[in-house]
């Protein structure tokens, strides 16, 4: 196995460790497994509330299809839909580890395993065996949960009609829902919705009404650091943060739905609830697990912070980084394409100058919620990219970025393949592809080695001037594989975010 890869652990901590942080309620492991309780033949999150059941009556799964797989149904108490997405980079194979990822951002909402597996470049049966092997189900079972159990949130927290649930889910009629919602948890959707509390449930009655939902992170959990961060890098006209007392993000969505997102610690049944919490106005039901997914990519909330800290915590100069910003995440981006977009932008000029563009350019050639589509950014003539202010290099990058996402080259559910690909394209160098694949593809181990802010922050740190691009990628390499967490505590330190 290469050094770095994921998969130099295993998927389901040690019984030991299970065993402990089941019975201490440890909120840092909610979500990383599943406690079936074989007496009653449910599953729960670490952090239930319920009596704790014996030893010998309890088996831990690594996720919670694999807990479904064995015949558990899910607990009405702890609600384990509500737990911490799982962190589909750790202790997994990398491919399984990819899989994942690209299941979250929906490859199978609309897709094939069969496509899937191409994607990946294995065979459907391959990667099969690899899902039983890392995670106790099939890629199938996984997106199904994942999408059952979103269904369940919403019946939870929602007083959505079960006919738009069941489109929001991404089930193909209320029927398929009913079906599933029925031998998952041995009740109709109504019955169990009348099963549940009412005290948190937020309307959504049609297409201008609104929804809360709250999504989880494992603690620490430094969600105002992320708004911070994205402050001054936003599209002006449709993004906005604020940080401060009231840490938050806003966006404007196509047809004009409106999103904001609230970052908070509260108080619950499970003592202090870290994460964010999401406001939804004017969405179609068919784009809400969409865009909560875009927000759990932006807000990083699928990061194990223990597993992070178990690497960089070690070492002299970013342990104490570490332990003063714990919780540290990698902001990432609502969309890979505009993320993209935005780091050719930003080649040789400020933060400042960067967010100046790329609100020229989501004015000139947008939709009015965003940058433009790559269709219609690689047709813009010379002239329209010159009017917003762009040299006639870049603008040939972004044309070429353009063409080649709206050929279907760039995969931004592998990093690898997205790295190599955006290296053939003019005005792309190493620096831009490991940003794009550490912001846009979500890569925890993406590092600009040749990134002035981070040579000049280990010189620092070392008590002298910048280190050379080699030095720091060889230092870097007892990191893997977080190496993007210590790219942000290196700008961090800095005062800058990179």
């Amino acid at each position: 196995m290469a050094p770095g890869d994921p998969g130099s652990a295993p998927v389901l901590p040690s019984d030991e460790v299970c065993e402990r942080a089941r019975l201490a309620r440890d909120a840092r492991y909610d979500g990383r497994f599943f406690v079936g309780v074989l007496t009653t033949g449910i599953y729960c999150r670490p952090v239930c509330p319920a009596r704790a059941p014996a030893r010998q009556n309890v088996r831990y799964f690594a996720s919670a299809a694999a807990a479904s797989q064995a015949g558990l149904r899910p607990c009405l108490r702890c609600r384990p839909e509500t737990a911490p997405g799982s962190a589909a980079w750790r202790g997994t194979s990398a491919v399984v580890s990819r899989a994942l990822h690209l299941i979250d951002d929906g490859a199978l909402d609309s897709g094939s395993v069969d496509d899937l597996a191409a994607r990946l470049g294995i065979t459907a049966r391959h990667l099969h065996r690899l899902f039983l092997q890392h995670v106790g189900a099939g890629a199938q079972a996984v997106a199904i949960t994942r999408r059952l159990h979103f269904a369940k949130q919403l019946l939870d927290d929602t007083r959505m009609s079960v006919r738009d649930i069941a489109t929001a889910a991404g089930f193909g009629s209320q029927r398929q829902l009913h079906a599933l919602v029925q031998r998952t948890w041995g009740r109709s959707p109504r019955a169990l919705r009348a099963g549940g509390s009412r005290a948190a449930r937020t309307a959504m009655d049609g297409p201008d009404a609104g929804l809360r939902l709250r999504l989880a992170a494992r603690p620490p959990f430094d969600g105002a650091a992320v708004c911070a961060w994205l402050a001054p890098r936003l599209v002006p006209g449709v993004e906005s943060a604020t940080a401060g007392d009231v840490p938050g993000y806003a966006r404007r969505l196509p047809d004009s739905g409106e999103l904001r997102v609230a970052v908070g610690m509260h108080g619950d049944m499970h003592g202090d609830w870290h994460g964010v919490e999401v406001g939804l106005t004017g969405v179609r039901p068919e784009r809400l697990l969409d865009v909560t997914g875009r927000v759990r990519r932006v807000f990083d909330l699928a990061c194990d912070p223990d597993a992070v800290a178990a690497v960089l915590g070690r070492d002299r100069l970013l342990g104490p980084l570490l332990e003063r910003w714990p919780g540290t995440r990698i902001p990432g981006a609502w969309d890979g394409f505009e993320l993209a977009v935005r780091a050719i932008l930003g080649q040789q000029v400020s933060v400042a100058a960067a967010t100046t563009l790329a609100g020229r350019l989501a004015a000139h050639l947008g939709d009015g919620a965003g940058y433009p589509t790559p269709g219609r950014l690689a047709g813009a003539s010379d002239a329209a990219l010159g009017q917003i202010g762009l040299p006639a290099r870049r603008a040939q990058a972004l044309r070429a970025l353009a063409h080649a996402s709206a050929a279907g080259r760039l995969d931004f559910g592998a990093p690898e393949r997205l790295r190599a690909e955006l290296l053939t394209l003019p005005g792309v160098g190493p620096w831009t592809a490991e940003y794009i694949a550490l912001r846009g593809a979500g890569d925890p181990d993406a590092f600009p080695a040749s990134d002035l802010g981070l040579r000049k922050a280990l010189g620092l740190a070392l008590g002298g001037p910048p280190v050379s691009e080699c030095a720091l990628a060889a230092r870097a390499e007892a990191w893997r594989p977080w190496r993007g967490y210590a790219a942000m505590l290196l700008w961090r330190s800095l005062g800058t975010g990179g």
